[in-house]
């Protein structure tokens, strides 16, 4: 659909002529003054109000100002005579898009409008991206029930309006920039930058340049000025992951910015003042990188003003289900398949699963089976190895034999089925047929022995 303009001027002859030139390319409205145009904008919605200044009447800027306070906006463009150019000027600083001297440009007007409507397809699309933002790492996107979780979010929801300085703790994969997107979004920062560095993905001698910036010929090959990541975060939040792996130079002009919001850039004596909200992560002990001599002390204080110990997966057990089923439909929908459904026993071996990558861990498990998929099931059988030996550790030898067992088949025909099913799953390699079983070798034998028809080489 053609964008609509409505062109308002009290000249018959230039509202007309301009309607002639762009109603091939839009949806074109005229209005003799400023009255009608304003009766027009209470029942059309306009793209673009092109409206000359000076008519009889009421003047443009009327117009101008009543067609902003619409709940859909148009993008307004003044025409003006050159005489009358700085009145035009206050009409930008009260909101106009541009302003275009009498007689008009035919050329240049289509460029205007075209670049106004680009503009506004960008500003469209900035809102959006900020909506899905809000959605993504505010609350709706933080996925689980577990009593740990809430505690963490009811901490997020106290400290997220303040300026403190908050350090996240946690091992690697719990999700700690996921919380910290949290923090920023739900503070008065949400519509300025989030900025994260990985401190411990660049060497010491790029991490100070990253962070802080540096001047022309600060270093061999710098060779133009750089804006670090603190000026680029200047209104926002900036995100410091594996902070306890920073070299000690940055400790020292990070604890000076943290005292004083200033810092220099590599190269430069002039001071710069910037408003950041720092937000840190490690998976180390802080303490214990103090007393080995590797983090300063005084650092250390300056950052847990707020410390969120974030919990294992292990530790949250509730949620499993609910991650497993998040992620699963995603990268369903991500690579247009129908979601995988886990049977009862498959869930059973992932919840005895420990999972040290954490959720990092699981989200790549659920990519992983939702692609590499032999069918709409997955069961026990379809497991890597690992977490029929995780299930066999936490549970006993043999545990893992009577997981999906029939209630309605006696022992041994489970036993037989169950057996048939590993062996044909290993394709037919008893090793691992027996710790997708939960038991040990020499049992999976002794039962071939027993039931010599079931082997499958």
């Amino acid at each position: 659909m053609n964008a609509s303009i409505l062109i308002v001027d009290d000249e018959k002859n230039t509202r007309e002529g301009l309607a002639a030139v762009l109603e091939d390319q839009y949806e074109t409205f005229l209005a003799a003054n400023a009255d009608e145009a304003l009766n027009l904008m209470r029942v059309e919605t306009f793209d673009v109000v092109l409206t000359d200044l000076r008519m009889a009447g009421k003047s443009g800027l009327k117009v101008i100002d009543e067609a902003l306070k619409l709940a859909n906006k148009p993008i307004c463009i003044m025409m003006t005579a050159y005489g009358n150019v700085e009145t035009a000027v206050e009409a930008m600083r009260r909101g106009a898009f541009d302003f275009l001297t009498k007689p008009v440009n035919l050329e240049k007007l289509e460029l205007v409008i075209q670049r106004a409507l680009r503009s506004r397809s960008i500003e469209e699309e900035n809102i959006v991206l900020h909506q899905r933002l809000d959605h993504k790492y505010k609350f709706e996107g933080i996925v689980g029930n577990s009593k740990e979780l809430a505690d963490v979010i009811d901490k997020v929801k106290l400290v997220a309006p303040s300026k403190a300085t908050v350090l996240l703790e946690g091992e690697t994969g719990t999700g700690k920039e996921l919380i910290a997107q949290a923090v920023h979004q739900n503070s008065n920062r949400s519509r300025a930058a989030f900025v994260a560095v990985h401190c411990a993905a660049l060497p010491a001698s790029l991490l100070e340049s990253e962070l802080f910036g540096h001047e022309k010929g600060a270093f061999t090959g710098a060779t133009e000025r750089r804006i670090g990541r603190f000026e680029a975060a200047d209104g926002g939040t900036l995100f410091l992951d594996e902070i306890g792996e920073i070299d000690a130079s940055v400790q020292v002009k990070l604890l000076r910015f943290l005292e004083t919001k200033s810092f220099e850039r590599l190269g430069s004596t002039k001071t710069l003042t910037v408003d950041v909200r720092l937000v840190c992560a490690t998976n180390r002990d802080l303490n214990e990188r103090v007393r080995e001599g590797a983090f300063r002390e005084d650092l250390l204080y300056r950052l847990n003003v707020v410390t969120l110990k974030l919990p294992a997966l292990r530790e949250r057990t509730d949620d499993l289900l609910p991650l497993l089923n998040h992620y699963i439909d995603y990268f369903s929908r991500e690579n247009g398949l129908q979601p995988v459904t886990l049977t009862e026993s498959a869930i059973k071996q992932l919840c005895a699963y420990r999972w040290p990558g954490n959720i990092r861990e699981l989200r790549n498990f659920c990519e992983n089976i939702v692609v590499m998929r032999h069918g709409q099931e997955l069961t026990e059988y379809d497991l890597d190895p690992k977490f029929h030996q995780q299930a066999q550790e936490g549970q006993g030898l043999g545990s893992a034999y009577t997981v999906g067992a029939d209630k309605a088949l006696s022992v041994e025909e489970n036993e037989k089925r169950l057996l048939r099913n590993a062996l044909v799953k290993s394709g037919g390699n008893r090793t691992l047929a027996a710790q997708m079983m939960g038991v040990s070798r020499r049992t999976l034998h002794r039962k071939l022995a027993q039931w010599p028809e079931l082997d499958v080489r």
